[in-house]
């Protein structure tokens, strides 16, 4: 065998050493970086840790309760007619990110349904929201997880609105539970029926009257990207619902109707401070990189984008995280 060739490479060794040098060099002359706060990118401040501690009972919690309240009406937002004229279907919009997403489709020309569990006031809230962008709206009181009042949901829209074009699933069940064992069978099941059965019962249910360009939008989760250990069920579900989505969206993309989902980060919502202790609730969102939570207004962005026929004709079976930096 042929003997090996020496190549020469102690000026590429040197070179290395050399750049080596300096950035130690560097490293050592700079001064220790100090903490900094909560990143503010946004069209104003938004509120970061620590918050007022905090834990609302009942389930599932209402808005008008939580301390700074939500952000949701986007008031930098400048609608131009990206939903003109569309009907959209939004569950669990009383408050949060549908409380959100209700105005800014609103304000985008669509007529919007809302769908909730038992939140009265929270509800009549976000009606009041919609109809001041000059659009109608319907509130419709049930659980998605039950069959029946989904398919009352869908009629109810249609009947009173004159179609339906959009629908988002956004119902949500979530409660940490930090031991595995302690996980209840019947809590796994709350989980799995109102955040799994209610969007394919949702989604079966508006599919049959939905036309070519319709879409569905569901939230997913960071948790079901990474997971969450104190939410095993909640994760579990999300990454089904992101499963759940892609799967779906090659099932009607042969009748033109798109399926996307967003996964947020931590949002400031009536879903965490309804089920975490006090003094979790006041670090909400600080281990993000941007060091606090989402505010709704800064989530629903995402969902006009993907229900819209003007932006997004080309995607579907997409997951769009907006977790606040990797």
């Amino acid at each position: 065998m042929p003997a090996a060739t020496k190549i020469n490479t102690s000026n590429a060794k040197e070179k290395q050493q050399r750049i080596q040098r300096q950035v130690d060099s560097d490293d050592r002359a700079k001064p220790k970086s100090k903490p900094t706060g909560a990143m503010q990118a946004g069209a104003r401040r938004y509120p970061a840790p620590p918050f007022p501690k905090q834990h609302h009972h009942p389930k599932p919690g209402n808005e008008s309760d939580i301390k700074p309240a939500p952000l949701y009406d986007a008031p930098f937002w400048r609608g131009s007619g990206k939903l003109e004229s569309k009907v959209a279907l939004i569950t669990g919009g009383d408050s949060g990110i549908g409380r959100a997403v209700a105005v800014l489709f609103a304000r985008e020309g669509a007529d919007v349904a809302i769908v909730y569990l038992s939140e009265d006031g929270d509800a009549e809230v976000t009606k009041q929201a919609v109809q001041s962008e000059g659009r109608r709206c319907i509130i419709l009181r049930g659980d998605v997880a039950d069959r029946g009042f989904c398919r009352k949901a869908v009629t109810a829209t249609i009947k009173q609105l004159g179609g339906l074009d959009v629908l988002v699933n956004n119902s949500a069940f979530q409660v940490h539970s930090s031991d595995f064992a302690d996980l209840t069978e019947e809590h796994f099941d709350t989980t799995l029926k109102t955040n799994l059965y209610g969007y394919f019962h949702m989604a079966q249910e508006a599919v049959t009257h939905m036309k070519p360009g319709s879409a569905i939008v569901n939230t997913g989760s960071i948790t079901g990207i990474g997971g969450s250990k104190e939410l095993v069920d909640y994760s579990m579900t999300k990454g089904g619902i992101h499963a759940f989505t892609r799967a779906l969206s090659g099932n009607l993309i042969d009748r033109g109707i798109r399926v996307n989902a967003v996964a947020p980060g931590p949002v400031w919502t009536p879903l965490n401070p309804s089920e975490k202790q006090a003094s979790d609730v006041s670090k909400f969102g600080a281990k993000t990189p941007m060091k606090r939570p989402a505010q709704p207004e800064e989530i629903a962005p995402a969902y006009v984008f993907l229900a819209s026929p003007q932006c997004s004709s080309y995607i579907t079976g997409e997951i769009l995280p907006v977790i606040g930096g990797y």
